[in-house]
Order: C-alpha cells, then sequence, then structure tokens
C-alpha cells in the first residue's frame, strides 16, 4: 500500500527550539508499534514542539524538551493509517533513563506484550525514568511489563481532572485531550501554566478554558508559579539595580514570605539567585566582548570593578581578568 513519509516533519519535531541561552534538556521518548494512533503520538511530540517555541518567545530558559521516536527495531514504522514514521531502535544507550516515556500501542502492541526482550526493556527504563504514559493501546505493553498502574498514576491525575475530559473521551477531541495531559502537566511543572495554556490553545483553539482543571488553574497563580514569575523577573532585569524587595512585589507577596517560599521553590536564596544571573552576564561580557572590567560591572549589574574583582575571587577563585585570559585561552581564541 502507498504511504507518506514523516520524515522532514519529524526532524521538525526532534529538533528543540533554539535558545537565547543554554536551557536544560528534558529527554522525551516515545515508544511506537506498528498501527499506533498517529493523533495520539503526533500530538503528544507536537505538544512539546510547541512548547519550545514559546519558551523561547516568553523568554523562558528553564528547560527544553528534546523528543525521540522509537521502535524495537528502529527505522520506518507505519501508523494505523499506513503513514511511516522514522525511529530509532532500542538499546543499551537508553537504560539510564527518560524525563518522559509515552508508550504508543497499535496493532503490534499485543506481540510486544508477549516479547521478554521489550518487557525486559521497559523495566529496566521504567526504574529510571520519571514519568510513564501510554498512549491508547501502549497500556497493554506496559501491562505486560508489570508497570501499566504504576505509570498511570506518576502524573497525579485527580477526579476533577478526569471528570473535565470524561464527556469527551469518545470522541476525536477526547482522544486528543487524554493524549495530551502527561504532555502539559510536564510542560506546567516546568515552564508554567500560562505556556502550558499557550500550548492548549495553539494546538487546540478555544481548548484551555476546557483544561483549566487539567492544569490546576483556577484562575490564580499558585506560590510556586508566582516564585517562578519573580525569579524568570530577576534574570530578566538583572543588569539593573533591582532588589529582593522588588521582586517580591512581582510575586505580590510579602518580603519574609517570599524569602522563604523562593528559597523551597528554586533551592537557593533569591540573593544568589540575582548574584548568579549577573556573574552569567558578566562571564559572557569577559569572554565575547574588549570592554574593561568596570565597565563589565556596571553593565551586569555589579556596581564597579573593584565589588566584580572580590565577588570573582570569593566565587570563583580568580580575577576577572585571568578569567578572560582563561576562558579565551580554553576557546582556543
Amino acid at each position: 500500500m502507498p504511504y507518506a513519509s514523516l520524515e522532514p516533519a519529524v526532524m521538525g519535531w526532534l529538533q528543540p527550539a533554539p535558545r537565547s541561552t543554554q536551557a536544560e534538556i528534558r529527554r522525551i521518548a516515545i515508544l511506537l508499534f506498528d498501527g499506533f494512533s498517529l493523533l495520539g503520538a503526533g500530538i503528544v511530540a507536537e505538544v512539546f514542539h510547541v512548547a519550545n517555541e514559546l519558551a523561547v518567545l516568553r523568554a523562558r530558559n528553564d528547560w527544553t524538551y528534546d523528543v525521540r521516536f522509537l521502535s524495537v527495531e528502529g527505522g520506518n514504522v507505519a501508523c494505523s493509517s499506513s503513514v511511516r514514521v522514522w525511529t530509532d531502535g532500542l538499546d543499551a544507550r537508553h537504560y539510564g533513563g527518560f524525563d518522559a516515556l509515552f508508550v504508543a500501542g497499535g496493532k503490534g502492541a499485543d506481540g510486544a506484550a508477549g516479547d521478554e526482550r521489550i518487557v525486559e526493556w521497559l523495566r529496566r527504563v521504567h526504574s529510571k525514568t520519571t514519568v510513564v504514559k501510554s498512549i491508547a493501546e501502549g497500556r497493554k505493553v506496559l501491562d505486560a511489563a508489570g508497570i501499566g498502574h504504576a505509570a498511570e498514576t506518576q502524573i497525579r491525575v485527580g477526579h476533577s481532572m478526569m471528570h473535565a475530559v470524561r464527556e469527551e473521551q469518545a470522541s476525536e477531541a477526547g482522544d486528543r485531550y487524554e493524549s495530551m495531559k502527561g504532555a502539559l502537566l510536564m510542560i506546567k511543572r516546568d515552564l508554567g501554566v500560562e505556556v502550558a495554556r499557550g500550548v492548549a490553545e495553539r494546538l487546540m483553539p478555544g481548548s484551555a478554558s476546557k483544561l483549566v482543571p487539567l492544569l490546576g488553574d483556577s484562575g490564580t497563580a499558585s506560590a510556586g508559579d508566582k516564585i517562578r514569575t519573580a525569579a524568570r523577573w530577576l534574570q530578566d532585569n538583572c543588569e539593573r539595580p533591582i532588589s529582593v524587595v522588588d521582586a517580591a512585589q512581582v510575586a505580590a507577596m510579602s518580603e519574609r514570605n517570599f524569602l522563604r517560599r523562593f528559597k523551597i521553590e528554586m533551592g537557593i536564596t533569591p540573593s544568589d539567585y540575582l548574584l548568579q544571573a549577573r556573574l552569567a552576564v558578566t562571564c559572557t561580557l569577559l569572554t565575547d566582548s574588549e570592554l574593561p572590567v568596570d565597565k563589565i560591572a556596571r553593565r551586569s549589574g555589579m556596581g564597579n570593578g573593584d565589588r566584580l574583582a572580590k565577588i570573582f575571587r570569593k566565587r570563583l577563585l580568580i580575577s576577572p581578568t585571568e578569567y578572560r585570559m582563561q576562558s579565551r585561552r580554553d576557546a582556543g581564541v
């Protein structure tokens, strides 16, 4: 039967969007079997692809998503409509696990459920994977590996979330919601509820309001979202003469509560977070420009050259000038 090849389109999915600064990478894998649902697997891949794009537009440099399609043997795998998708094969490189693994079933899922090699691979990878989620018949394979129930509960989907999509589950839109849930919840956790809502709206216009219960957003940002917003503001404005009090106002919190919540959410104090952001700007200017140290200190929000030198010796054990020479030497400049 003739088929269309998705390989060029898939390559677009696999490449994380370019970032203005280096972001940490979340490794996402979608395991395919012959006859898989292109709708289910495709919407998951597209959710992460759009999240990468929106993160760039909104200056979110927390995480970027690298999506990989996998299959048992690698190569082209045909979906239920005979469209073929190019995949990587399963091998020992994946034993380190993923940030998320989605298993998309199909007519090939029944055979895979009885294949001990696949079952063993899933068990090994599952132990080092944060989130495992089935797509359509993919549940059969996970059940055979003894991780079906765990896979569905690692992402905590409450009764209210399920109720939000129950009425649509028999329809095409309902299938999309079901496939999107795990991916959107990851994006909410990593990039905030607004990015997650933006992804839902981009892919399914008008759907964001229906997904409010799913995203856990009742119209008021959570304390964690407020802290992440303030952290982004600190990073974006670190070159200006700003303070922790200003950041607390951005988060709409008292200074005392802000300091406590920031340390819980970010693992670091706001002052240290701001200092690290300024140091990152300083290091970039030292390496990439010929500006004198004193001018770099003013541009990066560090005050003056003397203060910058003291911070560098305390934090990096070298002077700004020595850092410039060493970084250029390491880069072969």
